[in-house]
């Protein structure tokens, strides 16, 4: 009887172990799209009614902002959402800049530099996913398209802005269709429009693509509904929007500030709202330094070694002196100015010390079966996000990083 009993028992234990086997085998991990509308100010959803991102938000978390870090650049933060890490510690310090060593001008609209990973340092989500067991998918990022470390993401698409949105979200939904072992864990997916209208017309002429991007997530949602997967979605972006005015006073003639420079002494990348200046001679900087400083009108001068320490931009690729321009101006070239002047108007700019012009605070919103519902955090810097996604999809063996999981993990839920 007793041995009978043993029996009994060892088979309904056996039979426990089996089941919860294959419950385990058959429960689906977490998945995570992590979507940029480019230029998208912290303010815009009530500032322009936004219907789909006002649903979106009721029913899961957002921050009252989030900062870029400095500058307030679209590809530096790009990489930062990703890598977890300021500029200066993931190399990409500006949309433009020069890179001593390499002897080389990197440049957003270059496609041979782009494509380059001697600029890319870090580990990209797409990397420590896929170093997790997991398949990773991009559909536009900054860094996607360079084999950094030696590998792409599993699916990527090279950038072409002209591939239509619409066509953009049915290739996402098409990777969360796969197979299970061939799904994409991590997705990461971009938009354009509303930094686009933003830069065209100025922050307070950006309601259009706004409502363009409501419509977009409206769609991205809708298509969730009908995918029986736990898909979180992270809605986000990488800069604000400032408005400047097509006036001589707005505009800085750069060419006017170097005036009496010997052109052989430096080499200038200027980014409208940010100038590197690196010095050939190390001996002439202060004199560059006073001449330029003596200057100084609507925009703020520092050498290297006076960065402001929230800015982390101690980098060989940052210059030996840098330009900042003031919140409502930027620094143009002579032939650049007139045509902007003659124009008239005004447009929108970026890249400006986010962390003393509140319009380049974007934002952070979340949704889906891992995100608390109805939770509020209060300003933070983007450098966070990447723990928090590794979190949510499991990984917790992370790179030395400067973003830290206890920023967002309240709105986190098992």
């Amino acid at each position: 009887m007793k041995k009978h009993f043993e029996l009994v028992l060892f088979i309904v234990i056996l039979t426990f172990v089996s089941i919860a086997k294959v419950n385990q085998a058959n429960e689906e991990p977490p998945y995570v799209i992590m979507i940029s509308f480019d230029g998208f100010r912290h303010d815009y959803v009530e500032k322009y009614d936004a219907p789909n991102f006002k649903k979106f938000i009721n029913s899961g978390a957002s921050a009252e902002a989030m900062l870029p870090s400095f500058p307030s650049k679209t590809f530096p933060n790009h990489y930062s959402l990703v890598t977890g890490l300021y500029p200066g510690n993931h190399g990409l310090v500006d949309n433009n800049f020069y890179d001593r060593k390499l002897d080389l001008r990197y440049s957003i609209g270059n496609r041979k530099v782009v494509e380059n990973p001697a600029f890319y340092d870090g580990l990209p989500l797409w990397q420590l996913v896929q170093k997790n067991g997991m398949k990773s998918a991009s559909y536009f990022w900054v860094g996607s398209e360079a084999p950094i470390g030696g590998s792409f993401p599993n699916y990527y698409e090279i950038y072409d802005g002209k591939v239509k949105n619409e066509d953009r979200i049915s290739t996402v939904m098409k990777w969360l269709k796969l197979p299970k072992a061939e799904r994409p864990n991590y997705i990461s997916l971009y938009f354009s429009i509303v930094d686009d209208q933003g830069h065209a017309n100025g922050p307070n002429g950006a309601k259009e693509s706004v409502l363009e991007a409501d419509g977009l997530l409206g769609l991205i949602m809708e298509h969730l509904k009908q995918i029986d997967l736990p898909v979180n979605v992270i809605v986000t972006s990488d800069h604000g929007m400032n408005e400047v005015a097509n006036t001589e006073e707005s505009l800085i003639d750069i060419d006017e500030v170097f005036k009496g420079i010997d052109k052989a002494d430096y080499k200038l990348v200027n980014s409208g709202t940010l100038a590197h200046v690196y010095i050939n001679d190390s001996l002439k900087i202060d004199n560059i330094y006073k001449t330029i400083k003596g200057k100084e009108n609507n925009f703020n001068v520092y050498k290297k070694e006076s960065f402001p320490k929230n800015w982390h931009y101690q980098n060989s690729r940052s210059g030996e002196i840098v330009l900042v321009a003031k919140a409502g101006h930027s620094l143009s070239s002579k032939s650049n100015r007139e045509r902007m002047i003659t124009r008239g108007g005004v447009h929108g700019e970026h890249g400006f010390d986010p962390y003393v012009t509140e319009d380049m605070a974007t934002i952070f919103y979340a949704n889906g079966p891992n995100i608390k519902a109805g939770t509020k955090l209060p300003k933070f810097e983007n450098i966070h996000v990447y723990p928090f996604v590794a979190h949510i999809l499991g990984i917790n063996e992370l790179p030395k990083i400067d973003g830290k999981l206890e920023v967002l993990k309240s709105i986190y839920i098992q």
